[in-house]
């Protein structure tokens, strides 16, 4: 007998894909005028603000993509946060299962430096920072725009404990 998941393709992003993504989340921070590391650095003070004008600009900037290139781009971020979905990830920022998701958003919503280094070093992470509309920001998008949640055919979960590498 077959496995019935082994018909199933699974896509992976591109290259392409990934330096969109992260030149997106650039642009998106140089469009507020305000850069990751000064959010970062005065946490305390104006972190939704400075959120919501970074995700009023990613979307402006995000404005005119196909179907296509929204998909790709929820892929991206579906990946980023999979890879983050790690047990030693969430011992650093805490929360429960969704505050990890949004913890995991935050973390991709500082941009790509930001990111590699939690990525390798976990230590790196800020507790209690989150950004949830990143989570699904893409996926959202393209629901607004065309009636459906995008269809990623990743065949991972963004949702917490989901990446059994990271749990294990």
């Amino acid at each position: 007998m077959s496995d019935p998941g082994s018909t199933v393709r699974q896509v992976t992003s591109t290259p392409e894909d990934i330096s969109r993504f992260w030149n997106l989340i650039a642009s998106a921070w140089t469009a507020t005028g305000t850069e990751p590391a000064a959010v970062l650095r005065s946490m305390d003070s104006g972190l939704e603000h400075r959120l919501d004008a970074f995700l009023t600009q990613l979307n402006s900037l995000s404005t005119d993509f196909s179907s296509e290139e929204l998909t790709a781009l929820d892929r991206v971020a579906e990946r980023a946060l999979y890879d983050l979905d790690r047990a030693d990830l969430q011992a650093i920022t805490d929360g429960s299962d969704d505050g990890f998701l949004y913890a995991r958003g935050f973390i991709v919503a500082m941009g790509r430096d930001y990111y590699d280094a939690v990525n390798a070093d976990p230590e790196a992470a800020t507790a209690d920072a989150e950004c949830e509309k990143m989570c699904y920001f893409f996926a959202h998008l393209h629901n607004e725009r065309f009636g459906a949640f995008p269809a990623t055919g990743s065949g991972i979960s963004r949702e917490t404990a989901s990446n059994p590498a990271g749990w294990s």
